[in-house]
């Protein structure tokens, strides 16, 4: 295919399902921690370390793929399909019976690791398929994964009927599936320039380059609010449901919450093809900022209105992330552009554990839904990032 000829219809469609599919490693793994420290007899706080490990398995494996260039060096799609197979045998080696929690630790740092050649390569395998509107594609591939951050919250309602040791072995086939169908049907794209070697300065060149600061700080200010709403979303329906004597269903609400993004990844896509993605990015920020500053307000309405309010937030504090890889993507030089987004994932879900932790430890203080305004500095610092004037390259 030539660089003027339009993808094939099948390109996309399999990038997203491809993406789905690997991911699963991370999501459905979150749905059965429950399921590890009671079968392991783990302590309550092993819980804790289980989740951050696959998050800390992300964020090596991204520093270290952007500082080897990875993604710029080998195929993409061969990077994928290794990091699926490898991530989905990782995946599949905590049923074994004789593991210990340190085993377990690891097996969810290497399947975090593995992801590293997953989520960013994938993003960079469609910007090598799609120069004219990127934007879109990536709503749809961010939709998807998206959906599958809420399935574990589903998983909760229905897993007295499935076996937690099925899931991890369902979730790596579908791993190797989602690794191969990327190898077979989705080869190299035409706007992809090979790096020519080892490129250790890499990472320090693409900051150089302005407009790329400004995308990536916005991306930033967003991963702090985005991942803390996410983890903190059953802890908000679970106080007001004390608080109000209420029944919300949390797992149901939270997976609605959570999913409903999805859509509006899709619809940012669609919109940013009209208004422009950057301009698209700062609205979806700009109205996720006010949803922080205004929930201990809505924390005070009706049951219909708190969980409407918290629908609208699961939708605007999504929207702008597919706009940020867009612009990061377009900001970056051609041979380093699967690096640029693997460095920036990097950073920006280390930002997450920040975050996160920080709401954690008000949470336990303050027994207010005042500390979720806090989330707010993201979207104000990432405004300020993409607005800042002459952000022009060197």
């Amino acid at each position: 295919m030539t660089i003027s000829e339009k993808p094939a219809n099948h390109i996309l469609p399999i990038i997203v399902i491809s993406q789905f599919c690997c991911t699963s490693l991370w999501f459905a793994g979150n749905g059965i921690m429950d399921n590890l420290i009671k079968n392991f007899n783990l302590n309550e706080t092993a819980l804790g370390h289980l989740s951050s490990a696959v998050q800390f398995g992300f964020i090596m494996g991204t520093l270290i793929f952007a500082i080897l260039t990875i993604a710029d060096r080998f195929s993409p799609s061969k990077v994928f399909l290794t990091c699926a197979i490898l991530g989905a045998i990782s995946n599949s080696c905590m049923i074994f019976e004789n593991n210990s929690y340190a085993t377990l630790i690891i097996f969810r740092f290497l399947t975090g690791f593995f992801l590293a050649g997953i989520y960013p390569v994938g993003m960079k395998i469609a910007a090598d398929y799609y120069q004219k509107g990127l934007g879109k594609s990536l709503g749809f591939l961010v939709g998807a994964l998206v959906i599958g951050t809420a399935l574990p919250h589903l998983l909760k309602g229905i897993m007295q009927t499935i076996s937690w040791t099925n899931v991890l072995m369902a979730t790596s086939c579908l791993a190797v599936f989602g690794g191969l169908a990327i190898a077979i049907f989705v080869p190299n794209g035409p706007y992809r320039a090979a790096s020519k070697g080892l490129d250790f300065k890499a990472v320090s060149r693409v900051f150089k380059n302005k407009k790329f600061r400004s995308a990536a700080f916005g991306y930033f200010g967003h991963m702090w609010e985005l991942y803390a709403f996410w983890t903190f979303v059953p802890f908000m329906l679970k106080q007001y449901n004390l608080q109000n004597g209420s029944h919300i269903n949390i797992p149901i609400a939270a997976f609605s919450i959570i999913a409903i993004g999805s859509l509006s990844c899709v619809f940012a896509g669609y919109i940013s093809q009209q208004k422009g993605v950057k301009r698209t990015a700062a609205t979806a920020l700009l109205l996720s900022g006010i949803c922080c500053l205004l929930y201990p307000i809505a924390f005070q309405l009706g049951t219909i209105f708190f969980v409407s309010f918290l629908i609208l937030w699961g939708m605007v504090v999504i929207m702008d992330s597919p706009m940020f890889s867009t612009m990061v993507a377009q900001n970056a030089p051609t041979e380093i552009k699967g690096t640029a987004l693997t460095i920036v994932n990097c950073i920006g879900f280390a930002i997450t554990i920040f975050s996160i932790q920080l709401l954690g430890q008000l949470g336990n203080t303050f027994n207010s839904p005042l500390i979720f305004t806090i989330l707010a500095i993201g979207p104000i610092l990432g405004l300020m990032a993409i607005f800042k004037p002459k952000a022009q390259n060197n």
